[in-house]
């Protein structure tokens, strides 16, 4: 456990000829309940396994629990993958994105997060953007009459949500919300042209019809995607948003397995999974998911927000490089107290990224310097409509 501006939970396996691997466990606002299902439950069962049996110790950790799925479930065997992984290409003295079949292209395109108080604030940031050479950008922006909007950060670069010993309370309209978005869309195009991608995240909060009619009003804006457009939980709500927007959807950064997602990708009901590395149960599982998703034409879009470690980013760099359906890769970048926590072989360049070259993920873990940052509870902030009822954060 480690609190270098946020916590991170990494899992270190070491074999007995010296190799280790690290893997991501980090669960946003859960991460002592990972560490302790890590260190309780899966960490006695691992010690004398063979660590080249990445697929039969996946199984064992999934099958043989009994107790499936879930984000703490999901989240521990995905550090366990990982670091296995990690440990395969460093025996193998390769990249990780070679033993997954090699690359499908040059980079990877990522997106960074324009956002601001202010629309005008908003469209600034994206311009700075722009100019470092991103391709494609996410749009948020303060909603007049409302104090706090989700993706509104004090600072323009660093994003950190979970932002107190107990849980923020946030006042939410969507009402307030739908009124705004088509605005900031206008007046990105205005200013950034059409060579750039647009992207907006609603962040669940948008009942199907509503999030039907902002896809529609967008549709003259060509966005890249609607993001989160309802929760997903009941998957034919995607049906009723279909029916009224051609604007492509995609869902699924809280998702967990494969399950969470085979009506959405099967009815193609969605246009990208944003299910990642270490809340879907690491390379092993995402890569199937990924295969799925390609029989339908349904692309990938990896979460890659702070709340995934620099070992979690460099594993998602490896699996975009490698897999045929790569859609786009979220980008936030660390602060520099984590970059040194995790020294990482992955780069950035005119908004792509590439992984690197060093043998196995390319990232590893100053254990010292990790420890001078202790473990602190901070949760994600909740929401209430502006009567009190509470609703989607």
């Amino acid at each position: 456990m480690t609190c270098p501006g946020r916590n991170f939970v990494t899992l270190k396996i070491e074999t007995d000829h010296g190799v280790y691997g690290i893997g991501d466990a980090t669960l946003n606002g859960r991460e002592l309940a990972v560490a302790s299902y890590l260190t309780d439950y899966v960490i006695p069962c691992l010690i004398g396994r063979d660590a080249h049996r990445i697929e039969d110790i996946w199984n064992f950790l999934y099958k043989g629990a009994y107790w499936r799925r879930g984000p703490v479930t999901m989240s521990a065997i995905a550090a366990v993958d990982t670091a296995l992984w990690d440990i395969k290409g460093k025996i193998a003295d390769l990249p990780v994105y070679q033993l997954l079949g090699g690359a499908c292209r040059d980079n990877v395109m990522v997106y960074g997060h324009a956002n601001g108080a202010t629309l005008e604030d908003t469209i600034e940031a994206a311009l700075v953007y722009q100019a470092e050479g991103y391709k494609a950008i996410r749009l948020q922006s303060g909603v007049p009459g409302l104090a706090s909007t989700y993706g509104v950060s004090k600072d323009r670069y660093f994003y950190e949500p979970a932002d107190g010993n107990l849980p923020t309370e946030n006042i939410w309209s969507t009402e307030k919300y739908l009124r705004s978005v088509v605005p900031l869309f206008a007046s990105a195009r205005d200013a950034l042209g059409w060579d750039v991608h647009l992207l907006h995240d609603a962040h669940h909060r948008l009942t199907p019809i509503e999030a039907g009619r902002l896809g529609r009003d967008l549709e003259p804006y060509r966005p890249f995607w609607l993001e989160d457009a309802t929760p997903a939980e009941n998957q034919d709500a995607f049906r009723l948003i279909r029916q009224h927007t051609t604007t492509p959807l995609t869902v699924g950064e809280i998702f967990n397995t494969i399950w969470d997602a085979r009506e959405l990708i099967q009815n193609q009901l969605i246009d990208y999974i944003r299910a990642t590395v270490v809340h879907a149960g690491g390379l092993t599982h995402l890569r199937r998911i990924a295969s799925f998703a390609d029989l339908y034409q349904v692309r990938t879009g990896c979460h890659g927000a702070t709340d995934l470690s620099p070992v979690c980013m460099a594993a998602a760099l490896h699996f975009d490089l490698t897999v045929p359906n790569f859609g786009v890769q979220e980008y936030m970048r660390h602060t520099k107290e984590t970059d040194a926590v995790f020294p990482h072989s992955y780069t950035y360049h005119r908004g792509t990224m590439h992984p690197g070259e060093a043998p196995g993920l390319g990232v590893d873990i100053d254990e010292a310097l990790a420890a001078k940052y202790p473990y602190q509870r901070a949760y994600l902030p909740v929401n209430r409509l502006e009567d009190g009822t509470m609703w989607s954060w």
